[in-house]
């Protein structure tokens, strides 16, 4: 048995729009499960499917802080990490999960 990964992950709604930060150990599934609005949540009431950025971690521990402190980062930092590597806010979904 390999070594497990753990994502954080930006979830948005739109450019400059409603954002939603998770962190997941299966980024493909739960990304999925939000496109799909799988569940009553935030991100199926404001229509957040777009993954538009994510962070890979070797344990836990690392990535539940950091989605706690992404969480309390203001949102100027937010779009700002976001387009650092992600400029037009692209759907990072098909990048992971390969074709349908």
């Amino acid at each position: 048995m390999g070594a497990r990964s753990y994502y954080v992950y930006i979830l948005a709604s739109k450019i400059g729009g409603t954002l939603y930060i998770g962190v997941t150990n299966d980024l493909i599934r739960r990304v999925a499960e939000h496109k799909l609005q799988l569940v009553e949540s935030f991100t199926k009431e404001y229509g957040v499917v777009k993954l538009v950025y994510f962070e890979q971690f070797n344990d836990p521990e690392n990535a539940i802080k950091r989605e706690k402190r992404l969480k309390k980062w203001k949102r100027d930092w937010k779009i700002a990490l976001i387009e650092k590597d992600n400029p037009d806010w692209n759907d990072l979904y098909a990048e992971i999960a390969g074709p349908p």
